[in-house]
């Protein structure tokens, strides 16, 4: 009786979320469409993403991407909503296809480009600067790129000046620092190669 119940409360659960998920995703796609940010199609949305475009800036996103920004949409568990955010003229932000996204923070100042069918785990943070461009021993903002088919593992930080190369996958808590060549596995705070695929 109580799998029944159970599948019962399930079934009634996703309907539910399809409900919010629709209205959501509506919600996501009209903002993108008045911030100027070039949203391609088939975009999905759970909960409601934070996107910023400073003037002058440009965030390019492609066909087929997950976005996901409430504490329950991924199951391993999202402590804050997606945030894509340019911060300075001339920055830009540049997302493949089919790439999914966990509660994770992107932040420009110069450049990031991320190809297609990137997954970035729960909790992840890509930065191509130091974040306190006032202060004298801040450094310069360096572009971050993240090749096709790379994957973040939860709470990996990629930092400025970063390419990780293709098929690529980061561990779990990871601090990325330095460039990571095509088809590792790489780990740990700096992140290291650990083998290859």
């Amino acid at each position: 009786m109580s799998d029944l119940i159970n599948s019962v409360a399930n079934r009634v659960q996703s309907s539910c979320n399809n409900i919010y998920f629709l209205n959501t995703t509506f919600f996501n796609v009209f903002y993108c469409f008045i911030r100027g940010i070039k949203l391609g199609n088939n975009n999905q949305f759970f909960g409601f993403a934070f996107f910023k475009r400073t003037v002058g800036s440009t965030i390019i996103i492609g066909d087929n991407c997950r976005f996901r920004s409430t504490a329950t949409s991924n199951l391993i568990g999202v402590n804050h909503k997606c945030i894509i955010a340019t911060h300075a003229p001339g920055a830009s932000i540049k997302i493949g296809n089919g790439s999914g996204f966990s509660g994770t923070t992107i932040g420009a100042f110069c450049q990031i480009t991320i190809g297609d069918n990137v997954k970035c785990g729960a909790n992840t943070l890509i930065t191509d600067s130091d974040w306190h461009a006032d202060d004298a021993r801040s450094a310069k903002p360096k572009a971050v790129f993240i090749d096709d088919n790379v994957w973040l593992g939860y709470g990996a930080i990629v930092m400025k000046g970063v390419t990780i190369g293709k098929n690529s996958v980061i561990g779990a808590g990871s601090v990325v620092t330095k460039d990571i060549p095509p088809n590792v596995v790489a780990a740990g705070n700096p992140c290291k190669v650990i083998k290859p695929l």
